[in-house]
């Protein structure tokens, strides 16, 4: 029955302590951030998105909330457009398997992207950034080790305001919303000034200057052209003149009267002096009296 000398109870049976809350299995917790929406918890889709504050989105979900404001969280209460998000260029990892992308396997042992500069899984171990600029996703480590101010895989330079941490804890997000804030300020500063540009362009009135017609500016031009076809009608007109056979084609051309026809032709015709007192039909045509 239990306090007879047969057994020895426990604190916990004798004296009612309070129970410590249960603790988050970090790890799960991490794979979770990793591998489904910040929006609606689903398993991420591609194109997968980021915010300024570095967590990741399927970019239909976004625009489906987008569409519904009402929906939209209150952790995502900083996106109102798709100027808020970029899309991620990620490297599928090889080794990742049908049967994890379909989520049939229990035992998920790889990430279903790496870093395409050391190949390191994005699971969660490892920090992993992204750059704003191009949207290039690749480990901390390999940022560090090749200590440029411009993309290894896109060869974009950047600054270290583009530099976004993936998924990072509560400092590097206070972090990342500085930057933020400071990259839609600049990007209002940039708009307003392209609208005043544009607004002062508009308003601008062009100085008087020397006025000149079109009719001034082609009038050289038009001369030049007149004289040219006066020319050529000249030329064509003395080649007609000197021509024999536009000669012969004048109403006032005579056989008779023409010095380089021979005494054959012309007695072909009744113009000559042997035609006159013929009374028959001509002896080449036959035919009585052409003039």
């Amino acid at each position: 029955m239990g306090c007879d000398g047969g057994t020895i109870p426990r604190r916990d049976e004798l004296v009612r302590t309070k129970k410590k809350p249960e603790q988050k299995d970090k790890e799960s917790e991490m794979q979770f951030r990793w591998r489904h929406c910040a929006l609606t918890q689903q398993p991420l889709q591609e194109p997968v998105v980021m915010c300024g504050l570095g967590r990741l989105y399927s970019k239909q979900s976004v625009i489906e909330h987008l569409l519904e404001k009402d929906k939209m969280p209150e952790s995502a209460s900083h996106i109102k457009s798709l100027k808020d998000v970029k899309q991620l260029a990620l490297t599928p990892n090889p080794t990742f398997t049908n049967e994890e992308k379909q989520g049939g396997s229990l035992d998920i042992r790889s990430a279903p992207y790496i870093c395409k500069l050391i190949g390191l899984e994005m699971s969660g171990k490892f920090r992993f950034i992204a750059l704003w600029g191009c949207g290039c996703v690749f480990s901390e480590r390999a940022l560090k080790e090749i200590k440029s101010k411009v993309c290894s895989l896109c060869q974009t330079p950047f600054t270290e305001e583009d530099v976004v941490i993936l998924n990072g804890s509560e400092e590097d997000v206070d972090g990342m919303r500085v930057r933020m804030e400071a990259r839609l300020a600049r990007r209002k500063a940039e708009k307003k000034g392209k609208d005043s540009k544009k607004v002062k362009q508009a308003t601008e009135v062009p100085e008087p200057g020397p006025s000149t017609s079109k009719a001034e500016v082609k009038a050289p031009e038009v001369k030049a052209t007149t004289s040219k076809i006066v020319k050529e009608l000249k030329r064509t007109t003395d080649e007609k003149l000197t021509d024999p056979d536009f000669k012969k084609a004048k109403k006032s051309y005579s056989v008779a009267s023409d010095p380089k026809a021979s005494d054959v032709y012309k007695s072909i015709f009744t113009s000559h002096k042997s035609e006159k007192e013929q009374d028959r039909a001509h002896w080449v045509t036959y035919n009585p009296f052409y003039n």
